[in-house]
């Protein structure tokens, strides 16, 4: 009998090992096509611009390290959150400093590199209102119709957030309009008396913006507005880069129609982190083939070009650049819940 016990517990043993293994042939390997790693966008701009770019940016990564990757813009910057917490094993994001704040706090995300814009390793927020607006300090916000993209959003909702209430500012009625692009639409058309989006410094040939700068360095009065040959948006020789850029195509005139009320203090750029179980040897690899393809013009085409995230390349950083955005939280006691509204 007792022989006959230990038969049947080896036997259960090696059927058990098999099973492990056929799982394991079925799931395939991390990066195979049975198993791709999943790459997260948050949906700051349009989603298609966004899916567009990133199936270029997936097709040179797979290229470059042999490895499968599947492509995805959640519906929300919490959505992108919650989607990378539930994958921690096969997940890697494009998320932004909140959120990334966040998602380290929530489930052990990881940052292993950030975005450089123009040689600038922060970006800021404008607040931004129509050029004929009697919005002319940040005090006159008091009361206004604020229209952000997303309550996740970094630049579009949290540090302005931020800064309102930390100077006793009370905005009026909250409009959520889904993305920097239709929050500079909203101000345009007049639908909010306000809206918070990214700010990236203008390109000045021969002399660079520097911090302390007006965020319009032009004269109307001088300078005209316009959209240049290479489709880019200009006013004089100045190259915009700041979120009205974005909807050039639909509103060619929206320097004319929109201005920037005032910055907000530096913001740490955003985010390319991974899942807290993914496998190191694989995040340096990754991270190698991007600052790689940084330099090709397939990077004009995804992540670097103005109408997606205009990243122009990508360096490593550590998790402690992010504690200025942990202070805010802990300074205004925002927790999770107050930025997702879950």
């Amino acid at each position: 009998m007792r022989v006959r016990k230990s038969l049947s517990v080896l036997a259960v043993l090696m059927i058990a090992a098999l099973l492990s293994v056929q799982v394991a042939v079925m799931q395939g390997d991390l990066g195979s096509e049975d198993n791709p790693i999943q790459v997260y966008f948050v949906p700051s701009v349009e989603a298609q611009t966004i899916t567009t770019g990133g199936e270029v940016m997936a097709q040179a990564l797979e290229e470059a390290t042999g490895l499968s990757f599947e492509v995805f813009v959640p519906t929300s910057y919490a959505a992108t959150v919650e989607a990378m917490c539930a994958s921690p094993e096969n997940s890697m994001g494009f998320i932004p400093a909140a959120g990334y704040v966040i998602a380290n706090n929530r489930c052990g995300v990881e940052v292993q590199a950030a975005a450089v814009r123009n040689g600038w390793p922060v970006y800021w927020a404008a607040y931004i209102v129509p050029r004929d607006s009697d919005i002319y300090v940040l005090g006159d916000l008091e009361g206004r119709t604020w229209g952000y993209g997303d309550t996740g959003s970094t630049s579009g909702f949290v540090v302005p957030s931020v800064e309102l209430a930390a100077r006793g500012i009370e905005p009026g009625d909250r409009v959520e309009t889904g993305g920097h692009n239709q929050t500079v639409l909203a101000v345009y058309n007049g639908e909010v008396d306000f809206g918070t989006v990214f700010y990236s410094p203008p390109i000045t040939p021969g002399a660079s913006w520097q911090i302390g700068d007006i965020p319009e360095p032009y004269d109307l009065t001088v300078d005209e507005s316009y959209i240049g040959e290479d489709g880019n948006l200009y006013v004089g020789d100045l190259r915009i880069l700041d979120a009205r850029a974005n909807v050039r195509e639909t509103a060619p005139d929206v320097i004319d129609q929109v201005r920037i009320l005032a910055l907000t203090a530096p913001i740490p750029n955003d985010t390319l982190s991974f899942g807290p179980e993914f496998p190191d040897e694989l995040r340096q690899q990754i991270v190698d083939a991007l600052i790689e393809f940084s330099g090709t013009e397939g990077w004009e085409q995804s992540i670097g070009s103005d109408d997606f995230y205009g990243w122009t390349s990508i360096e490593p950083i550590g998790d402690e650049a992010y504690n200025p955005v942990r202070l805010q939280f802990e300074i205004l006691g925002l927790t999770e819940g107050d930025i997702f509204g879950g």
